[in-house]
C-alpha cells in the first residue's frame, strides 16, 4: 500500500496519525487524572510533583520516539536534499489543514489538562501546555523540508498554530472550555473507485480517504447562549468536509493501473447537534477516561449540509 501512495499524501496524514497515537498513549499513562479542576488559585505548594514528573517524562518519551521514528523509519528510504518549501495550501480543499489543526489541538489540550491536574494554575497550564501541539508538529515540517518529494509547508504551520491556539483561548478566555474541536469519519463511496489511493479497508481509509473526514467546532448550548434550562452536555456543532477528491490538487484519471471515473470536487458546510461528554456527571473513573477520548469525536446526529454547489441537504444521521 505505502509503495503506491504518493509522498505528498503520506505527508498529509502524519498529523492525524500522531494525534491518535498521542491520545491513546497519554490517556493510558495519565488515567489516574480523572478530574479537571480550576486550579487558578493554587500555589506552587499544591503542585503534584509526581503528576508533573509523569507529564514531563511522557511528553519527552513521545517526542523523542516520534522524532526517532521520523528519522530512522519514515524517511529511511527517501533522498536527503537541501532544505526547500512546498505550497500545498490549496490541496484536498484544505481538509488536510483541518487535520493539522486537529492534531495540534489534541496534543495541546491533553498537555494543558495534564498540567492543570498537576496543580498548575490555568494561566501557567495554558502557557506551558498550549504550545505542545505546535512543538510536536513543527519538526515534521522541518524534516519534510529536508527530503525529496516533501517540503516545508507554511500553511501547515498556520494550521498547527491555530489548533494549539484554540486550547489557549479556551483556557484564558472562558471559565471552562467553551469550544471543542472534534473529528468524525465514514468510509466514503469514493474509496471503492480507487482503494489503492483511498484505502482498501476502514482503518486505512481513516488516514487516506479525506472525503470521509469531517472536522467540527462544538460548543455547549447552555454555555454559549446562557440557557440554563438546557443541559450542559447538549452542544451545537458546525462542521467542514469535502467530497469528490481522488488527488491532492486535481483528480487522477488512473492510479495503480486502475481507471478512475471523473468526480466533482466540492466543499460541505454542516450543522448538527453534539454531546459534550465531560459535562455528563459521573464519579466512575473508567467512564471519565472513556469520556475524555469520546470528547474528541463528534457524535452521529441528524445534520444539515450546505455545499459549494449551492445545494441544501438533510441527513437523518451524519457520521
Amino acid at each position: 500500500m505505502l509503495s503506491t501512495v504518493p509522498y505528498k499524501f503520506l505527508k498529509a496524514v502524519q498529523p492525524l496519525f500522531l494525534a491518535f497515537f498521542f491520545v491513546f498513549s497519554s490517556i493510558l499513562l495519565n488515567a489516574q487524572n480523572d478530574s479537571y479542576k480550576d486550579s487558578s488559585s493554587l500555589s506552587t505548594k499544591n503542585i503534584n510533583k509526581k503528576k508533573l514528573s509523569a507529564f514531563i517524562a511522557t511528553e519527552s518519551a513521545v517526542y523523542i520516539g516520534g522524532m526517532s521514528y521520523l528519522h530512522y523509519v519514515w524517511y529511511k528510504d527517501t533522498k536527503r536534499v537541501p532544505f526547500h518549501f512546498y505550497d500545498d495550501s490549496k490541496g484536498y480543499n484544505q481538509i488536510d489543514k483541518c487535520g493539522h489543526a486537529f492534531g495540534a489541538y489534541v496534543e495541546s489540550n491533553i498537555a494543558y489538562k495534564w498540567l492543570l491536574n498537576a496543580g498548575l494554575s490555568k494561566r501557567k497550564a495554558a502557557l506551558f501546555g498550549a504550545p505542545i501541539g505546535l512543538l510536536m508538529q513543527t519538526p515534521i515540517e522541518v524534516f519534510d523540508g529536508m527530503y525529496d518529494g516533501w517540503g516545508f509547508s507554511w500553511s501547515d504551520m498556520v494550521a498547527n498554530t491555530l489548533g494549539a491556539s484554540l486550547v489557549a483561548v479556551n483556557a484564558l478566555c472562558f471559565k471552562e472550555p467553551l469550544i471543542h474541536y472534534k473529528f468524525s469519519f465514514y468510509r466514503s463511496s469514493y474509496a471503492n473507485l480507487s482503494p489503492e489511493y483511498l484505502g482498501v479497508n476502514f482503518i486505512e481509509s481513516i488516514f487516506y480517504d479525506y472525503n470521509g473526514h469531517t472536522y467540527w467546532l462544538s460548543a455547549s448550548v447552555n454555555k454559549m447562549l446562557n440557557l440554563n434550562r438546557v443541559p450542559k452536555w447538549i452542544s451545537f456543532a458546525a462542521g467542514y468536509s469535502a467530497n469528490g477528491m481522488i488527488g491532492e490538487f486535481e483528480n487522477y484519471t488512473t492510479f495503480a493501473g486502475r481507471s478512475i471515473p471523473a468526480t466533482e470536487r466540492y466543499r460541505q458546510f454542516l450543522f448538527s447537534l453534539d454531546v459534550d461528554w465531560q459535562q455528563i456527571p459521573t464519579k466512575n473513573k473508567t467512564l471519565k477516561t472513556i469520556f475524555k477520548v469520546l470528547n474528541y469525536v463528534k457524535v452521529p446526529f441528524p445534520a444539515i449540509e450546505l455545499s459549494s454547489k449551492g445545494k441544501l441537504k438533510a441527513y437523518p444521521i451524519y457520521f
